[in-house]
């Protein structure tokens, strides 16, 4: 199984994407192609298409221009329009409001879930003393041919350490500040009632603070679209959950140790103030949380081992914590893409493409001379 690539960046924004895009070529045509042809089977026109973008596009300058610049370099060097760039990173927000606009009542995509169990475990129940944080990202498979790992030196603050899909900003990682993030679908009724900032971008916000709290502010106080759930951890020994509602986070905490999260609404508040819309489209989530937590604890000191092991159960396969690949709720192909566990105190992430069918993971490091296969 060809390891997911690995992509160094430096400079000014526009520097760093034309950097990536140049690395990443292959694989940005791959991605824009996968969200290309979904639009092109939602009857979407060119010109709704444009509408729909260029609304994202306004949202990302007002909420960080750098953003723009890194994807506009991108788009130069990959040879692909910058659309088609804002299109990779706001794909769920650009998709539910093409649905909305043809009329369609199922705004979210139920042929395939971008669902994820994601996991901590706190330094008191690890072998080392040092928090593991990690994640199974659940999507469409062909993205494990599509997807990178991004290792990004900035002059401006902590340098970044991210796997994305090739011409996204962020999606789960770490930085040298030791701040680490993973992310989990959730849905309910107040999803699509507004604009706000894509999902991956507040990720990578998150991974430009030097300080936890700070990154904390980020997730759990910028408007967002449609619900979404964050595992935060730091190096220092601390982690906890966001669950993102568009205008509203609830927070929930470690208990023993162990912070799990897949997808549908754990905390009391939320249950109480919002509805439950995922369980439809993921019911399994109700057995992957509890599944990875009693994996977790049958051991009482555990190691970046463990966490993988967890991660790799079939229970109820092929609705399981580690998904072969299969057909969807619709058509589509869905797996467990890649399994990525992060140590931050180390500044590493061990990822395996395709965990269900193969268990070879690649060590990326923020520091070169750390990264290559194990």
């Amino acid at each position: 199984m060809t390891p997911f690539p690995l992509i160094d960046i430096s400079g000014t924004p526009r520097q760093r994407g034309q950097q990536y895009g140049e690395q990443a070529r292959e694989r940005i045509h791959a991605s824009v192609a996968i969200y290309g042809d979904q639009l092109a089977e939602l009857g979407i026109t060119q010109e709704e298409k444009q509408r729909i973008i260029t609304t994202f596009s306004h949202i990302i300058r007002q909420f960080d221009p750098d953003y723009w610049d890194e994807m506009y370099g991108i788009a130069e060097s990959a040879n692909v329009a910058p659309e088609a760039i804002i299109m990779i990173n706001a794909r769920t927000e650009v998709i539910a409001k093409a649905r909305l606009l043809k009329a369609r009542h199922d705004i979210h995509d139920d042929a395939i879930k971008d669902g994820c169990s994601g996991a901590v475990i706190m330094p008191d129940r690890s072998t080392r003393g040092e928090l593991i944080h990690g994640q199974n990202w659940d999507w469409r498979a062909e993205c494990a041919a599509t997807s990178v790992v991004l290792r990004i030196r900035r002059d401006d603050g902590p340098d970044i350490l991210t796997f994305v899909e090739a011409g996204g900003l962020a999606r789960s990682g770490l930085n040298s500040a030791g701040i680490a993030i993973t992310a989990n679908y959730l849905r309910c009724e107040r999803d699509y009632r507004q604009f706000g900032v894509p999902l991956s971008l507040i990720r990578r916000k998150a991974l430009e603070q030097q300080h936890m709290a700070l990154a904390m502010r980020v997730v759990a106080t910028t408007a967002k679209s449609c619900s979404n759930n964050m595992i935060l951890s730091t190096k220092e020994g601390f982690a906890i959950d966001f669950e993102c509602a568009p205008d509203e986070s609830f927070a929930i905490y470690p208990q023993n140790g162990l912070l799990v999260h897949a997808n549908h609404w754990e905390s009391e508040t939320a249950k109480n103030k919002l509805q439950e819309q995922g369980i439809e489209t993921s019911p399994d989530s109700l057995y992957r949380s509890w599944r990875v937590s009693q994996l977790l604890n049958a051991k009482s000191l555990l190691s970046v081992e463990d966490m993988k092991q967890a991660f790799f159960d079939d229970f109820g396969t092929p609705y399981s914590v580690c998904r072969p690949p299969r057909p969807g709720f619709g058509t589509d192909l869905s797996a467990t893409v890649a399994m990525i566990v992060m140590t931050p105190a180390q500044g590493v992430m061990e990822v395996a493409p395709l965990p269900a069918i193969n268990r070879t993971f690649t060590r990326y490091s923020l520091d070169a001379a750390y990264s290559g296969a194990l």
